[in-house]
């Protein structure tokens, strides 16, 4: 899982057209809109993610992102492995601040949660995704959160279409040497 926020920017004037040779000409000022915000879930080897667009990323946000986790994406899974990064917001007593205490536990208690280490914020591949989603929906001007969730879903929709798994290729023994300083060292 992870998060990303988007600037929503819209035009000052309208854009002028492409024509045979010309590229499409766009004014350098804009209108800024204020921002959003993306929430990414991602199953590696089901090839399947799920984007969800908010007003905020706040404790209370992601809170109620991972209860739809649990229950709407994932009802029947007695464990659910959530790896995400250190974010302040990203811990089990978020969920608190957002629920009832028994509602709060009943999440909690289906959640086996892995940080990734600092700076290797590269482990996560829900952020590699994100990634991706900015390279190839996001990396223009999008002028109001409603354009901003129709441009997510077309691209959840196509992405979960392919059911493209994830081909992780860093494994234990690449692990043992990129991060050698985490594993503990045995002397004889």
């Amino acid at each position: 899982m992870d998060e990303t926020s988007k600037q929503l920017v819209g035009e000052m004037r309208v854009p002028v057209a492409a024509a045979v040779g010309r590229p499409a000409r766009y004014d350098y000022e804009y209108v800024r809109n204020g921002t959003a915000n993306a929430f990414l879930f991602c199953e590696p080897l089901a090839g399947k993610r799920h984007v969800r667009i908010t007003a905020r990323r706040t404790k209370v946000d992601w809170a109620h992102r991972v209860r739809e986790l649990v229950d709407r994406l994932y009802p029947r899974a007695e464990k659910i492995v959530l790896v995400m990064d250190n974010l302040n917001t990203h811990a089990p007593a978020s969920l608190y601040e957002a629920f009832a205490p028994a509602e709060a536990k009943r999440i909690a208690d289906r959640l086996e949660i892995h940080y990734t280490p600092k700076h290797g914020s590269w482990l996560n591949m829900a952020e590699i995704e994100l990634g991706i989603l900015g390279r190839q929906c996001l990396d223009r001007r999008i002028a109001d959160a409603a354009t901003l969730e129709r441009e997510a879903a077309a691209w959840e929709a196509a992405q979960n279409a392919t059911k493209a798994k994830i081909d992780w290729r860093f494994t234990t023994a690449d692990a043992r040497i990129k991060l050698k300083k985490l594993y503990p060292s045995i002397q004889e």
